[in-house]
């Protein structure tokens, strides 16, 4: 076969490290794929600036028109980030017979049903397994490795900047603003952090392994989402008496016919796989009715571990492209979404209630726990000195959410509780 020509969209610190690699390891994908691999022309805003890598400066171009029109290009590989005029050029590529390979998680999670029936239209492969997790092939996992399973559940710390933060607030006692301002100086953390410390970078990588574990379409809007902002050293040292740790879990879950995704701050016992997943790494439990349990763990970001993922997939378009079969691989979603209800979704919760230090308090509280069929697992109450408060935490049984939403609204209506300082799911290793 003749060399296959990539157009790089992007040369940034996974295009940096995606041109590392086919560089470096030439020979192996010679001898993966049959042909050398050759990157033609690449992307970029500014020709002058100085890169980690060095490259041709022919290579280089500002107009994206000099790939998606360059007839000898055969794949684009796109790591330049956003979502409008990025979606438009991989509809292009695409349209112009060019397959595409993306690490572009909020595209994908936006628009990835668009680009998908797209590709299938043009004959052309669209692969997007560094949009999720990094360089761990969980995506590839799901659709080649667990093919034949049904996925039940799948549980994920897939966002590494809070991970690293909850990681050094809970083993050294740190303050979230402290160890943030700390990742931001390590460049674990954006300078505006919002999408990951607010969980809507992790709910993007949810809603793309719903669609593909369950084969249903999931819709961004459709996973509820909260962040680990409002955390603080004493829910963790809590967590810790009653042998949690706490973790940003993506969790997706499925029941008969219906399905919830959702991303939120989570106690996990102690002997959970995912307990023990710490810094920036990220790690997917996955259940399966065959299978049983399987987690895949490793670097969730970086230049090197998402470059992996990024030219794993150029690998897998050339070797379709050998045996004729590109534009095939993309799956209809084989079922309707159909969302649970809230009552139809359960959990255990830590709650931590300060109230006013007064006979009778806790037996209010108990009975509307009562009142709705809610008992509790673990109880702590503790005097907080200096003032006639103490601080009641408590983690329950399993309670629907549409009982935990009402429960919560009576206990603020209590004139003894002041407030509510904490509210969390619970999760343990069954």
């Amino acid at each position: 076969m003749k060399a296959i020509s990539i157009g790089l969209l992007g040369l940034g610190t996974v295009g940096s490290g995606v041109v590392k690699i086919i560089e470096n390891h030439q020979d192996k994908l010679i001898h993966q794929v049959g042909c050398p691999v050759v990157v033609k022309k690449i992307l970029v805003q500014d020709l002058h600036k100085s890169r980690p890598v060095e490259v041709d400066v022919k290579t280089l171009t500002s107009n994206p028109d000099d790939i998606l029109f360059d007839k000898d290009i055969d794949v684009v590989i796109e790591v330049m980030g956003g979502v409008h005029d990025t979606k438009d050029f991989l509809i292009t590529a695409l349209r112009q017979g060019k397959h595409v390979v993306t690490a572009n998680k909020d595209l994908m999670a936006l628009h990835g049903s668009e680009l998908l029936t797209v590709a299938t239209e043009h004959g052309c492969d669209l692969f997007y397994e560094a949009s999720v997790a990094g360089g761990i092939p969980v995506l590839r996992g799901l659709v080649d490795g667990l093919a034949s399973d049904r996925i039940t559940q799948m549980m994920g710390i897939v966002n590494g900047t809070t991970n690293y933060i909850l990681t050094k607030m809970s083993d050294e006692g740190r303050s979230y603003e402290e160890v943030l301002k700390e990742a931001q100086a390590l460049g674990f953390a954006e300078a505006d952090p919002t999408a990951d410390v607010e969980g809507l970078d992790a709910a993007r990588k949810m809603t793309i392994l719903a669609t593909l574990g369950f084969s249903m379409h999931i819709d961004l809007e459709d996973v509820k989402v909260s962040g680990i902002s409002n955390i603080t050293e004493e829910d963790l040292s809590y967590g810790k008496q009653l042998g949690y740790t706490m973790k940003l879990i993506g969790y997706a879950g499925r029941e008969g016919e219906k399905v919830e995704v959702s991303v939120a701050p989570t106690f996990l016992s102690n002997n959970h796989p995912l307990a023990s997943v710490q810094n920036e790494y990220n790690a997917v439990y996955v259940y399966g009715e065959a299978v049983g349990e399987t987690m895949f763990y490793g670097p969730g970001a970086g230049s090197m571990p998402t470059a992996t993922a990024v030219v794993s997939d150029l690998v897998g378009v050339i070797k379709n492209l050998r045996l004729g079969v590109n534009g095939r691989s993309a799956v209809t979603p084989q079922y309707p979404k159909r969302l649970k209800d809230n009552e139809e979704k359960f959990s255990k919760y830590f709650l931590r209630i300060h109230v006013q230090d007064e006979v009778g308090v806790f037996a209010d509280i108990t009975a509307i726990f009562a009142k709705y069929g809610v008992s509790f697992e673990k109880i702590l109450q503790l005097p907080i000195q200096k003032n006639e408060t103490s601080e009641i935490v408590l983690v329950t049984h399993k309670a629907s959410e549409t009982n935990y939403d009402k429960i919560l609204l009576e206990l603020y209506d209590l004139s003894a509780v002041k407030e509510v300082k904490s509210a969390y799911r619970v999760v343990r290793k069954s």
